[in-house]
């Protein structure tokens, strides 16, 4: 367990004779998401002071793949961010093909698409469903949420031979090309069920009174400190900075789609929950984009008997990949925003150096700040907006 320096008692600048009350939320706690701790000092109920604190959930990742070859590393990806583990695949792949001069085939390129923006879709209704149960006002959005996230498992599962660690993606493509009809039913699906559940969504919470009351104004990220802290995806769009690593970068097939990036006007955490909502639709439209262009490729470019579409050299499966010695940082705009991976190679089948950059430990960075003067109730709420996994915090 961490250790920690324990709040010294103050007196309240209010009162001038009291003192302020020391509450710990975690490190088991339910709104906490996970095995993170809070240290708040309150005035009656009103947060002056918070400490957030980790590594209760740390697993050497790094450093594990540091003793393993850059293949074997894959699967520890998977276990960052739980909720999306097809992004931090793609992100590790994508820096790795960076270091080593891979080029990845048209066809997966596009596919990667549809796979990270359903991850993405399936990460955002999740977190709608987090907030709202974090709201204390009801629990029937969480199982609707959690109810599309499973019709997408169900797929990803029949593509990836699994639920949630799919370890799918691979330097230079993916593990399998998808089954004939997998792409037709996926977007006859969000043709139907999911958009159905995005207008009920909308309809009854977007402009719900209690919703409003409990989001607007409360917990404003201004978008300067929101730049100086590092915040990136979402919750860095919502105080109106319009970066998209998607768009910045323009990494895989990103350039030849075309999609808007939704920004708030306020920073406070109703706008960090539109954000989801706007992200979704956006995520619906590169989805269906990718589709389109995959139709049109393989009629253009049927594949030959034997080939691989999905792969560009089936000699780099096995273990002996072994970059040249240099360094890299590769990155992509994962659900929760910049997941970065700074690889360094010494020439060998292992990486000298493997470092992340996780965005749910990055984006806690303002979160005292942003709950100065909150409630205790509303802090939980804010917290909840930012949208972290612990997998992702501690690794």
């Amino acid at each position: 367990m961490p250790i920690e320096r324990p709040f010294q008692p103050e007196t309240s600048p209010a009162s001038g004779d009291g003192e302020f009350l020391e509450v710990s939320l975690g490190p088991h706690h339910p709104s906490t998401h996970g095995v993170f701790r809070m240290n708040v000092v309150l005035d009656g109920e009103v947060v002056t002071k918070l400490q957030p604190v980790f590594g209760y959930l740390h697993r050497n990742h790094e450093k594990i793949a540091e003793q393993n070859t850059y293949l074997a590393a894959i699967p520890y990806t998977d276990r960052l961010d739980y909720l999306a583990a097809l992004t931090n695949n793609w992100a590790y792949v994508h820096a790795v093909e960076k270091l080593a001069g891979i080029e990845v085939p048209w066809r997966a390129e596009l596919l990667r698409v549809v796979l990270g923006e359903t991850t993405r879709i399936i990460n955002h209704a999740c977190l709608i469903g987090f907030l709202l149960n974090d709201l204390g006002t009801s629990f029937t959005p969480l199982l609707y949420s959690l109810r599309e996230r499973e019709r997408l498992l169900d797929m990803l599962e029949e593509l990836t031979g699994s639920r949630m660690m799919p370890n799918f993606f691979r330097f230079g493509g993916l593990r399998t090309d998808v089954p004939s009809d997998w792409l037709r039913r996926l977007e006859r699906y969000l043709d139907d069920g999911f958009k159905r559940y995005l207008e009920e969504q909308e309809m009854l919470l977007s402009g719900n009174e209690i919703l409003l009351a409990r989001l607007q104004n409360v917990g404003v990220l201004p978008p300067e400190l929101a730049v100086a802290a590092g915040v990136t995806g979402p919750g860095l769009r919502a105080s109106g900075v319009n970066y998209d690593i998607r768009k910045v970068d323009g990494y895989s097939a990103y350039p030849s789609l075309k999609w808007g990036v939704p920004l708030g006007a306020h920073g406070d955490t109703y706008d960090r929950y539109m954000m989801r909502v706007k992200e979704m639709h956006e995520s619906v439209k590169l989805v269906k984009q990718a589709i389109a262009l995959l139709s049109e490729h393989d009629r253009e470019h049927p594949p030959a008997e034997g080939s691989t579409p999905v792969y560009n050299n089936p000699a780099i499966k096995n273990a002996g990949l072994r970059p040249k010695a240099g360094e890299v940082y590769g990155r992509i705009e994962s659900p929760k925003g910049e997941l970065g991976f700074h690889l360094v190679s010494d020439g060998t089948n292992k990486p000298a150096r493997f470092r992340i950059r996780p965005p749910s430990l990055i984006n806690l960075t303002p979160l005292e700040d942003i709950c100065l003067n909150q409630t205790l109730a509303d802090a939980v709420v804010i917290l909840g907006s930012v949208d972290i996994v612990l997998g992702e915090v501690d690794r």
